[in-house]
């Protein structure tokens, strides 16, 4: 696992081609689960974890890698499964990676391998399952159903994020310019878009919500067709980059290449972290990039677009 994350070139190349790797990985039992190989810093053995006193979490204490010490989450437990039994911790491995600015390691019983697919093979999971449950996509491959976790959903059960935007951001009167604009968010994950949605309405924005890229293409070029000028209608769209049928990437070179839209401001929102990610806004021709979650920093993005559009 140590070459995990040698072909950066490759994955350059893969941009705006709707085209993810996934790192499979298994819990308490034969089902698999993936995770995207661009948030996962490396794989490893499990180590012998330094405990936290009076931990009630599924935190399991730390681990110290590469000079760094590192929360070490049982994604088992975390998703209200069996947790690994202490003694057995040191036959299961950590997927070290990076969410929403934490860098945090998942303790899972089973690293399988990386596996090439598209995001149009990723797919919602059934609503019939409800709303109450920490997948966000399912994949089937060989016959078998892959699950993607919500890893953002479990993050916020575990640190809630506050988000309220404060006022040394957005005082009244940028609260009572922004009652005439509207903002187009895309996410496929139900609490990051509650977050964003609940941050910007706090602004008094108008938010329309849609769950991939394909629901917010299909949204655009719809009312492009009636003859709205999307461009105008909305102020500026947001959108997470890893979303199952069409990914933010792909989203993005769509709406360049489209003459109704092509004027369209577009940000990139997600939980991928580091300068890999400005590289591949740039290519796409994204506006912006924003690493989730942070209120203020949401609210002066659309500060910052706000002032452009009325100083133009």
């Amino acid at each position: 696992m140590s070459g995990i994350l040698d072909s950066v070139n490759l994955r350059t190349q893969m941009v705006g081609q709707n085209r993810l790797e996934l790192l499979l990985f298994a819990l308490e039992s034969d089902q698999q689960y993936g995770i995207n190989v661009f948030k996962v810093r490396e794989v490893l053995q499990c180590p012998l974890l330094t405990e936290v006193p009076r931990q009630t979490s599924a935190i399991k204490g730390m681990a110290h890698i590469r000079g760094e010490t590192i929360p070490v989450l049982d994604l088992s437990e975390a998703v209200g499964r069996d947790s690994v039994p202490k003694d057995q911790r040191q036959e299961c491995f950590l997927i070290v990676a990076e969410y929403n600015r934490r860098t945090l390691a998942f303790l899972v019983r089973k690293v399988d391998r990386i596996l090439n697919t598209q995001w149009d093979q990723i797919m919602a999971p059934p609503t019939e399952i409800g709303v109450e449950n920490y997948l966000t996509a399912i994949f089937e491959y060989e016959g078998k159903l892959i699950e993607i976790l919500d890893v953002e959903q479990i993050l916020a059960d575990l640190y809630p994020m506050p988000t309220e935007v404060s006022k040394d951001v957005a005082d009244d009167t940028v609260r009572e310019k922004a009652k005439d604009y509207q903002i187009l968010i895309t996410d496929d994950s139900s609490v990051a878009r509650n977050q964003m949605q609940r941050s910007l309405e706090g602004l008094g924005i108008k938010v329309t919500s849609c769950n991939n890229g394909r629901m917010a293409w299909d949204l655009l070029c719809d009312m492009a067709d009636r003859g709205v000028d999307v461009t105008t209608n909305f102020l500026m769209v947001i959108s997470d980059i890893e979303m199952p049928e069409m990914d933010g990437y792909t989203l993005t070179s769509m709406i360049r290449g489209d003459e109704r839209m092509k004027g369209m401001h577009v940000v990139l929102h997600t939980s991928l972290s580091g300068g890999f990610n400005v590289s591949m806004v740039k290519k796409v021709g994204a506006d912006g990039f924003l690493a989730k979650f942070n209120p203020d920093d949401l609210a002066t993005a659309v500060v910052q677009r706000i002032n452009q559009v009325e100083n133009n």
